[in-house]
């Protein structure tokens, strides 16, 4: 049943990886930013007012403060600008400052960059975290369908988790402008019930409220928020991603990623968790995503401006910043992780290597 669940996600993901591999930039290097450019000197007017970042309520929280400094270190040492940064509870918010010009810099999902990138070919992916390997090909975190512990029995059929148990439960999403956290798994639910009699006239879109496969629907508006939505016995089933919760739980039971993983919200979790200590979670089903990329709007920044942006993130001295890709077994919460023996980093990327998130919806 899994495999039927993930057929379509999965391989259409392998096929954008296999077919961009490590290639995914404009043969200059940089973005086309021409409708950012003076005619006489190529490039717009300096402007020394503060660049703004939009951060996603995932990437939003105090624990998280010191990485985003460390963001905005990277920005200012490249353009000569100050950086402020605008926190977000809600997507729709992040992904209409960068669409209007009121934010500089975005760190968002696929799903967000598209519908952000649907409203002004102004915003334009920048670059993406890689893999282990340091390149495109791996470049994928997990969106994963989670319940709690003592009702995991509940899901299974045979001894064997079973995701068609899901129907009939309440359920979780995250925000409906979320890539891992409604996006696919709502393309992939879809998939697998939609050769059901019942079922056979819902759409991925027909899930973001009450319908015949969920009687309740609900959203925690992060990640975090819908995995809260789980072990606080709100919903049966919650959908959120390995990367934005990684900070605050931990393996206790089989391997990271895996079906069947048991997870505890661990010692001196932050913030929503921090009333949650002790609490588990039983993975029944995990899907591969494409990685979230950093975008700029290219009607406020100048083409130096993002040039110097796009060099200075994917650097070795940046990719060696364990502020930024916080080194395995390390205390600190950070955005981004160095495995170990891994070559983690941020490399160019394209409009096109989206294209498998973007198609979902066709």
């Amino acid at each position: 049943m899994n495999k039927k669940f993930f057929a379509i996600v999965f391989m259409s993901v392998l096929a954008v990886l296999v077919l961009v591999g490590c290639g995914a930039q404009n043969s200059n290097g940089t973005n086309d930013t021409s409708n950012n450019t003076d005619s006489n000197s190529g490039s717009a007017k300096a402007d020394t007012t503060p660049i703004t970042v939009v951060w996603y309520p995932n990437e939003s929280g105090n624990e998280l403060k010191d990485s985003r400094d460390a963001f905005g270190t990277l920005i200012k040492d490249a353009t000569g600008r100050e950086v402020e940064h605008k926190l977000t509870t809600d997507y729709a918010i992040a992904i209409e400052t960068i669409a209007n010009g009121n934010a500089h810099v975005a760190f968002m999902g696929a799903q967000g960059y598209i519908e952000a990138n649907n409203k002004s070919k102004d915003v334009q992916a920048l670059v993406v975290p890689t893999g282990k390997s340091g390149t495109l090909e791996d470049a994928v975190y997990h969106s994963w369908l989670a319940v709690p512990k003592d009702k995991a029995e509940e899901f299974k059929t045979d001894g064997e988790y079973d995701v068609s148990k899901i129907a009939g439960k309440r359920f979780s999403f995250v925000s409906a402008s979320s890539t891992s956290g409604f996006k696919v798994p709502s393309e992939a639910i879809i998939n697998l019930f939609g050769d059901q009699e019942e079922y056979k006239d819902l759409t991925a879109d027909d899930l973001a409220e009450p319908n015949a496969l969920f009687p309740e629907v609900l959203f925690g508006d992060s990640h975090q928020g819908s995995a809260v939505n789980m072990l606080m016995g709100r919903s049966d089933v919650s959908a959120f991603c390995d990367s934005c919760v990684n900070n605050y739980v931990e393996v206790v039971e089989g391997e990271p990623n895996t079906v069947g993983a048991v997870y505890r919200v661990k010692d001196g979790a932050e913030a929503p968790f921090n009333n949650l200590v002790g609490k588990e979670f039983v993975l029944i089903s995990i899907t591969p995503v494409l990685n979230a990329p950093f975008v700029v709007n290219e009607s406020v920044l100048t083409a130096d401006e993002i040039a110097a942006i796009k060099e200075a993130f994917t650097s070795d001295e940046t990719a060696n910043n364990e502020a930024i890709f916080v080194p395995k077994g390390s205390d600190k919460s950070g955005l981004f992780s160095k495995s170990e023996g891994g070559d983690e980093r941020f490399v160019s990327v394209e409009d096109e290597w989206f294209n498998p998130i973007r198609n979902l919806s066709k």
